[in-house]
């Protein structure tokens, strides 16, 4: 068991250079099993969630193996396991691996998703879109069993746009027979990543990153080698530790137009922000000014950086109003960050933040990733030590955080316990 350490006060200051993005990532090790043959991830992050992705592959007879931020998986034989039920709860996107797994071997059993608790997020829309290209599915004792003689291409509307439901519908479509049309398709970037990849590995996807997405089915799929993108929601992260503290931080190689919505609320907070080719530098001196957002799906302000940004607003001058529209699970931040000294009231799903000026360290525990995200940014601006439990949520989105928060010039340690209890600040 590890806690974080943090020892608030320094500005962060320098350029960070993210891993590949975790989403997109988890995503395409779904639709890898489509492919029969070897497939190489360059700018893989070296992560919790993408290792378990990894160790669930294997489970159906992938090969897989790292070398630095290379991810290979040998696809060549895959078989219909029943894989273990705690490994794939511990996931949310083991179920992505259904459809793709249908496609390939005409049977499959898996069990229901888990992941982090952060409001309901149910497989409806997965399940109908699978219905409707010709599987059959039942569900009994925990499990989805799912079978299909032949898939074949459909018109299939989202009642959401749903970024999962999208990138689990378009890699099973891919091997169907005929055309699929995805309508109200989402257009987050890592669905526009999830078509590169497919067409890469000779599918025919056209139209991703707009509303209307057509797969043409092919007969097979090979293996190929593959970038990842930079995580956007790192990114986010970073920038915004860099506002907070009051200092300067650069993300680099990464595709600026993703930050859109966060730039423009740094701007609006009174953050200085710069937009290069390929990079995002934001300066910030003093208290930042009160902002109001609403997260809405892409390209709208990102429910993934709510939470952090809500430990911005915790400390910046006047009262912001953040509405969670997505998940209304995501507050475990609130209380822990009213720990702290922060003024948080949640009414409905929305976060009326009352800014202060300075908040205090304390013994805090992390929910989910995003929120323990939020905590190691208040934590940095905090005075005196803030202890964070639960690090386990961090790790599976933020690949070795506290060494790219040390290169930047914070103070932040992870250290070894045996029981992690609040009489851990000294």
């Amino acid at each position: 068991m590890h806690i974080l350490s943090i020892h608030g006060g320094s500005r962060l200051t320098g350029t960070v250079h993210v891993p590949g993005s975790k989403n997109a990532a988890l995503g395409l090790l779904s639709a890898v099993v489509l492919a029969r043959g070897v497939t190489v991830f360059e700018n893989a992050p070296d992560i919790v969630d993408v290792r378990l992705k990894a160790r669930l592959l294997e489970s159906f007879g992938a090969k897989t193996s790292w070398q630095n931020a290379t991810l290979t998986v040998d696809t060549s034989e895959v078989v219909a396991n029943r894989i273990e039920e705690e490994v794939a709860r511990s996931i949310r996107t083991s179920f992505f691996l259904l459809g793709p797994l249908l496609a390939r071997l005409g049977k499959i059993s898996l069990p229901a998703p888990g992941g982090c608790k952060i409001g309901a997020r149910p497989v409806d829309f997965h399940i109908k879109g699978l219905t409707a290209l010709g599987a059959q599915i039942e569900y009994a004792n925990g499990f989805y069993h799912a079978c299909a003689d032949r898939l074949v291409g459909a018109d299939i509307y989202l009642d959401n746009p749903s970024p999962g439901a999208t990138q689990h519908l378009m890699a099973t479509a891919a091997l169907a027979s005929g055309v699929t049309t995805i309508h109200n398709a989402a257009m987050e970037p890592e669905v526009l990543s999830m078509a590169d990849f497919i067409n890469q590995m000779g599918g025919r996807v056209e139209g991703a990153g707009g509303a209307t997405i057509t797969i043409i089915g092919v007969d097979a799929l090979g293996g190929t080698r593959f970038r990842i993108p930079s995580d956007r929601i790192q990114a986010g992260t970073y920038l915004v530790g860099g506002a907070i503290t009051g200092g300067d931080v650069t993300v680099e190689g990464i595709l600026p137009e993703t930050q859109t919505p966060i730039v423009g609320k740094l701007r609006e907070a009174g953050a200085n922000v710069e937009v290069g080719h390929d990079s995002v530098r934001v300066q910030a001196d003093g208290r930042l000014k009160a902002v109001n957002i609403r997260t809405m799906p892409y390209p709208g302000f990102p429910t993934d950086m709510q939470q952090p940004a809500c430990a911005l607003l915790s400390v910046s001058e006047g009262t912001s109003l953040v509405e969670e529209t997505i998940y209304e699970g995501r507050i475990g931040h609130i209380q822990e960050l009213n720990r702290m000294g922060a003024q948080i009231a949640l009414r409905d799903r929305t976060s009326i933040i009352s800014g202060v000026a300075r908040l205090q360290g304390a013994n805090v525990e992390a929910s989910d990733l995003r929120a323990g995200a939020a905590l190691v940014l208040a934590g940095l601006v905090a005075e005196g030590e803030t202890v964070i439990r639960n690090v386990h949520y961090i790790d599976r989105g933020y690949e070795k955080i506290e060494a790219t928060i040390t290169a930047l010039g914070g103070s932040i340690k992870r250290v070894k316990v045996e029981d992690p209890s609040p009489t851990l600040v000294h």
